[in-house]
């Protein structure tokens, strides 16, 4: 039997925030932990995201005055995921999420806020109107010292102008210019401009936020108990004796190795969406890599080492989808999380047919597209929809010439409805009657063909100074314009199956001892469905904080 070339207690793959949370909670239960990570960055996908985390009954929302229960958003999830429930994890996570925040807060240097951040579905029964979704706290990134420089960037989706920080308590008031929006614009440009230091270094921000500032948090307190993040290496496979994990062979900068890992394997290591076989094979709908708003280390790589020891997935169709536009030359597409809300724009088909409500969450929006057939959507917008308000890469109130090359070449303009058409390949016919049914309504602030503005969630990113629905206008003012519009995602939800514990299981629903998934490389607990801001990284969070502690035995 071949011998080990180094022992551990955990050995956790991947470096999100799933990632590190285990790893701190491991580490403060005495464990010897070892964290790999195959790029030359930390932070995975959470780095890049707005880093909000969906936490029901927290005691910050308590202390914010809200009324919440895990009762409540285990029902919620339950009504919202149907067939998909999975009852002991659900109660799993909702019992613990409270549970882990407040660990994290008190152990770590983790910082939230609770937010009135609506739920994406609060019209259902348990649904709420706000305080479950939590805002990262910012931090000066000179405190990461060189790390800095090793902490994956935020997605230019999720920033000023696509560089310049910003939190979510600014994002929306700017995005919808609600009162006191300019002296929120002129702190974001002081702040970033007045860096002197950097900005003659790097166009990157110091003053950390979102997705950045979570992960800034999380690795100053995998510092403080000593626990390295070992970069460029990949994991190959994994090592099963007896019917138990008890370690894997990994690639590094000086070769093959295998490391055992006593107490456990965890896997936190993203997606597939970034493969081009697997997303081929499972996301029919959607099957285009370059679609993908999430970073290009998620190819599936621990999704296949467990299913190659006999672990079972779940949902490998599914994803967490959002519209998008891919501009040429960057290594992801800009998904549109907010943009779509906002009055004066729809979207059409590639028949030139609008076919859905723009301003539901991203999540449905880019689901119905994946139904739809995944072909080419067009988002359009008017001079006054240019004028006041940002669309994924175009930025309001700067001419169409100042914008970068790659975004002028799929940007179309025409002087009418017609005209535009031709230039996107569709009916003149079919699309001035889609727009002008399409005004007639909008002048009312109605939507009879799907509802834009009725629920909770679509009037958030709305522009309150709109009545009577702050998500509906009427395209009127030429030049016309139109951007190519994707059915793609933030990242996979699919994966492997796990218990409420975290342990990977097989087809029998038997636990694989010493395995275990969260995060993206896990299917989700709210199954295909999207509760709300943050339910991607909060359930991460959540289920790496219960599996480090049933790994190390603290359960």
């Amino acid at each position: 039997m071949e011998a080990f070339d180094e022992e551990v207690d955990v050995l956790i793959v991947g470096s999100g925030a799933a990632a590190l949370t285990a790893a701190i909670v491991a580490a403060d239960n005495r464990a010897k932990v070892a964290l790999i990570e195959k790029g030359d960055q930390f932070g995975g996908t959470s780095a890049t995201s707005g880093g909000v985390i969906w936490i029901p009954a927290s005691h910050l929302a308590k202390a914010a005055g809200a009324d919440d229960s895990p009762e409540e958003a285990a029902s919620y999830i339950t009504a919202l995921a149907g067939d998909d429930a999975e009852p002991e994890r659900i109660s799993a996570f909702v019992e613990n999420a409270p549970r882990m925040l407040a660990y994290m807060q008190e152990r770590t240097e983790v910082r939230y806020a609770s937010i009135p951040y609506t739920d994406y579905h609060a019209e259902l029964p348990g649904g709420k109107m706000g305080w479950r979704s939590h805002d990262p706290q910012p931090i000066d990134g000179r405190r990461l010292g060189a790390d800095l420089a090793r902490l994956r960037p935020t997605h230019p989706a999720g920033m000023l102008f696509g560089r310049i920080s910003w939190t979510a308590a600014e994002a929306a008031p700017m995005i919808t210019r609600m009162p006191g929006w300019q002296k929120m614009l002129s702190r974001a440009l002081w702040r970033h401009y007045s860096d002197v230091g950097q900005r003659l270094r790097s166009t990157r921000s110091r003053f950390l936020t979102s997705g950045n500032a979570l992960l800034a948090r999380l690795k100053l307190s995998l510092d403080d108990r000593q626990v390295e993040i070992r970069y460029r290496h990949a994991l190959i496979s994994l090592i099963e004796r007896n019917g138990r994990v008890q370690g894997a062979v990994v690639q590094t900068p000086a070769g093959t190795r295998r490391i055992a890992a006593r107490q456990a394997v965890i896997l936190a290591a993203g997606g597939f969406e970034r493969d081009t076989d697997m997303r081929r094979r499972y996301l029919t709908g959607s099957a285009n890599p370059e679609w993908s708003g999430s970073q290009n280390g998620n190819t599936g790589d621990a999704i296949r080492a467990a299913q190659a020891v006999g672990g079972a997935t779940r949902r490998m169709d599914s994803a967490w989808w959002a519209p998008t536009i891919k501009v040429p030359g960057e290594d992801r597409a800009r998904p549109l999380f907010f943009e779509r809300s906002l009055p004066g724009s729809l979207i059409v088909d590639a028949k030139g047919r609008r076919f859905l409500n723009e301003a539901a969450s991203y999540h449905k929006a880019g689901e119905a597209m994946r139904d739809a057939g995944g072909g080419q959507a067009w988002v359009i917008l008017d001079a006054r929809f240019k004028w006041r308000y940002p669309m994924g890469p175009l930025m309001p109130m700067i001419p169409s010439w100042m914008h970068p090359k790659a975004v002028r070449r799929i940007l179309r303009k025409a002087s009418s409805i017609r005209k535009l058409a031709v230039q996107i390949g569709v009916s003149p016919d079919v699309l001035e009657k889609s727009v002008a049914r399409f005004n007639h309504h909008a002048s009312r602030g109605e939507d009879p063909d799907f509802s834009r503005g009725q629920q909770p969630y679509d009037r958030y990113y709305g522009d309150p100074k709109v009545s009577p629905n702050p998500n509906l206008l009427p395209l009127e003012k030429a030049p016309f314009y139109a951007l190519p519009v994707n059915a793609g995602d933030i990242g996979t939800n699919g994966g492997l199956a796990t218990d409420g514990n975290g342990r990977v299981v097989d087809d029998m629903g038997s636990p694989i001892e010493g395995l275990y998934a969260v995060g993206n490389s896990a299917a989700s607990v709210t199954g295909r469905s999207y509760p709300g801001a943050g339910s991607t990284i909060g359930p991460a969070m959540t289920f790496g904080y219960i599996a480090a502690r049933h790994a190390t035995g603290a359960n």
